[in-house]
């Protein structure tokens, strides 16, 4: 399982699953969304598939860990610390055990709703892992390796699409009538694998020096097919080769056209893929030694993620120049509402190859458009270094001293190329036979449709026409930070009132400097035509300083009785994608007064800061179970939102732009920006009751429940409303679960 699968027992801890894959990938925590947790492996950042830095957990299988820690309060000797949480996975330390363990494990899964009908069915899916770990050298050495494969194949999901619940008005014999409008319906199958290793070093030949050496892979394979059929129905032209058709043989019932025939339908077959593959490695190298009265650190790290996705889409159905009659579609059991239930049937058999061809069957894009083609990529990398050195001390409760300098340098880009397919074949009836043709069905409607796989057909079908429109290219940006920590902390050990009191006081001092890259799209450049901007490259950037002070104490209060408390300032940065220097805007006159209006990113942007006090008490049941509550605030210095605010655009304009009367290149400019003002608070509640506290008949079963409540708002100035009159505006932090429970039964 993925270890967000795991750690979702936890108090105020939740799995968000994948809307395309069904895994649990992003974590939560106290309502929170994942971006605002920190990602590492062993204390090291780790990169991001995703446009954002929200770690996806669904690549670390839970086999090939040995523990988790979620740190819900800042930690001076944390390295890329998140608001809600830092959460850091850790593999195994192979001197750490007493012998040679090796565990091998297999599971099998199935999946999905078995149906009486064509294209569904159920999914199934295997697991198996292996871990080896051993010592050699009289336990100077020890090395772990694990692998583990999974694969999962999806059962067929229906979709309907009832065309935003369109009923059409027509004509039928002098009145008229209502009738379906149109429909789009698929079959969605998600097939999946993933492969994971990891492997550890290390050594120790005394108790003074320890070096070791990990490295940690995984290799994601995504594909979701949607195999369907779509097209108008009420008489509707939906492109440049269908006029609509005319209702006949109608059964009506008060103005209802319950069934009937619609002449001259075109039909789309959709065999639409969308692919991806994610390519995480991750290295370390840390070193532990001792140099008079210190203990000395070094760590050496490097995290590399690489997603690329290729997104197909295809149409066939009848070429816009063949000499076959055209289609009819038949529809029954309409009432006026019920558009996802009606029943259809077409005149043509869209199976039949002789017939069937890749086409633009609706002659979209002025049938210079057979399909669309997109392949965004993107690329995160961090290079870490780390020096540090702790010494026993004595400055009244505390008793060791830590301080140490982190350096890190991430890159992360974005990239796409897309734009419209085209056939091989020549002219604009353009159709090519289906390569590799089986019949499936046209999603709900149960329509035997012919079906293929466009996985790697540019060029040997289609060729590609690229678009830079202004949205398109957009897409494409660079971010880079460099980030050096310099910290110090100290472990705290006392008594107060009789009572043990531990934990720890720090400083975090913090410099980040960030450049980042985009494009300038001047609307008035584009060409509608030809799909095509005018565009030209553009950079941005900025450096801050922050000052992260922490503190965490606890003590026992007795009788299986402890008290926590938490004080310090932490932040999340930004969205990455946020962070973009791109600028896109045209003249505006749909408004009053027209002007200049864009949106982009903000290179300025700066991270969300709050300063927090966490309590929490917890009641120990011996070592059977446990109950606890906890609460806490987050007072934000800062916040992030996206809002319109006026803009000066005179440094991006060309001299082909075009500006309202009077010149004026001042506008609104839609983007991230920093606000000021604002709280997070909530009280998370846990319970652990093991059945055998009841009786020892029911030893190893028993039940974990926890809640979270969450609130928050944030001050936002009137112009980030349309309202007027407003000075400010207080609403919930967006993203935020206001209640988070999770029942499990073991």
């Amino acid at each position: 399982l993925p270890i967000s699968e795991s750690i979702s027992r936890l108090p105020g801890v939740t799995a968000q699953r994948s809307a395309v894959t069904g895994r649990a990938q992003g974590v939560s925590v106290r309502g929170m969304s994942p971006d605002f947790n920190g990602g590492l492996l062993n204390g090291r950042e780790q990169a991001s598939t995703a446009s954002n830095r929200g770690v996806e957990f669904d690549q670390f299988p839970a086999e090939l860990l040995s523990s988790v820690v979620v740190y819900k309060t800042a930690d001076a000797s944390l390295a890329g610390q998140g608001l809600s949480s830092t959460i850091d996975l850790q593999t195994v330390r192979p001197l750490n055990f007493a012998k040679r363990n090796v565990v091998v494990s297999a599971r099998g899964e199935s999946m999905g709703k078995a149906e009486n009908q064509p294209g569904f069915g159920t999914g199934n899916g295997d697991r198996y892992s292996v871990s080896y770990i051993d010592q050699f050298a009289d336990r100077t050495v020890g090395v772990a390796l694990g692998f583990v494969k999974s694969k999962s194949n999806g059962g067929g999901r229906p979709n309907f699409n009832t065309w935003g619940g369109w009923v059409a008005d027509v004509d039928y014999q002098g009145q008229k009538v209502k009738a379906p409008g149109g429909f789009t319906t698929d079959i969605e199958t998600i097939n999946s694998d993933r492969t994971g290793a990891m492997a550890v070093l290390q050594y120790k030949p005394n108790k003074d020096f320890e070096s070791t050496v990990d490295f940690f892979h995984s290799k994601g394979n995504f594909s979701v097919q949607k195999r369907g059929l779509e097209g108008p129905v009420g008489g509707l032209s939906a492109g440049g080769y269908d006029s609509g058709g005319v209702l006949t043989n109608a059964t009506i019932v008060n103005g209802i056209a319950q069934s009937g025939t619609f002449t001259n339908f075109r039909g789309v077959i959709r065999n639409h893929n969308e692919d991806y593959t994610d390519t995480l490695n991750s290295l370390g190298w840390g070193t532990k030694f001792k140099a008079a009265d210190w203990r000395m650190k070094t760590d050496l790290s490097y995290s590399k993620v690489v997603k690329d996705s290729v997104r197909f889409e295809t149409t066939a159905g009848l070429p816009g120049s063949v000499n076959n009659p055209l289609d009819t579609i038949s529809f029954s059991g309409f009432n006026g509402s019920n558009l996802a239930n009606v029943a259809y049937k077409t005149g043509l058999n869209y199976a039949d190859p002789n017939i069937i061809k890749l086409t633009n069957p609706q002659g979209w894009g002025g049938g210079t458009q057979d399909g669309y083609y997109a392949a965004p990529s993107n690329t995160d990398s961090i290079k870490s270094a780390r020096l540090s050195g702790g010494r026993d001390v004595n400055l009244g409760p505390i008793v060791s001293a830590d301080i140490g300098l982190i350096y890190s340098d991430r890159s992360k880009t974005r990239t796409t190329q897309e734009g419209a397919l085209l056939l091989n074949a020549a002219g604009p009836f353009a159709a090519s036979a289906m390569p590799g043709a089986t019949t499936g069905v046209g999603g709900l409607t149960g329509i035997p449709t012919l079906n293929w796989n466009p996985a790697g057909s540019l060029g040997s079908v289609y060729k590609l026409s690229p678009w830079t429109e202004h949205d398109i290219v957009s897409k494409n940006w660079g971010v880079n930070e460099k980030v050096t920590t310099a910290y110090v902390k100290g472990d705290i050990d006392s008594k107060v009132m009789d009572h043990a009191v531990r934990g720890n006081v720090g400083l975090q001092m913090i410099h980040t400097n960030q450049s980042t890259s985009g494009y300038r799209v001047d609307q008035s450049s584009c060409n509608g035509d030809t799909h095509s901007c005018g565009y030209a490259s553009v950079t941005g950037g900025t450096s801050y300083n922050d000052f992260l002070p922490s503190l965490n104490l606890a003590t026992d209060l007795g009788n299986d009785n402890v008290l926590r408390f938490g004080l310090g300032r932490v932040l999340a940065r930004p969205n990455m994608e946020d962070m973009k220097a791109t600028r896109d805007f045209s003249l505006d006159t749909t408004t009053g007064v027209p002007m200049l209006k864009g949106s982009g990113g903000n290179p300025n942007l700066q991270p969300f800061r709050a300063d927090t006090i966490d309590v929490s008490w917890e009641k120990y049941f011996g070592k059977k179970g446990y109950f606890s509550i906890a609460g806490y605030y987050k007072d934000l210095k800062t916040y992030i939102l996206k809002r319109s605010q006026v803009f000066d655009f005179a440094n991006y304009i060309t001299p082909g732009t075009v500006l309202p009367n009077g010149g004026s290149t001042v506008g609104l400019l839609t983007q991230a920006t920093n606000g000021s003002g604002g709280s997070i608070n909530g009280v998370e509640m846990a319970l652990n009751v093991p059945f055998s506290m009841a009786s020892a008949a029911l030893d190893g079963f028993g039940v974990v429940v926890n809640t979270s409540v969450n609130n928050s708002s944030v001050t936002l100035p009137a112009s980030g409303f349309s309202t007027s009159g407003v000075n400010t505006t207080n609403i919930p932090l967006p993203g935020l679960s206001k209640q988070v429970t999770n029942l499990r039964l073991y």
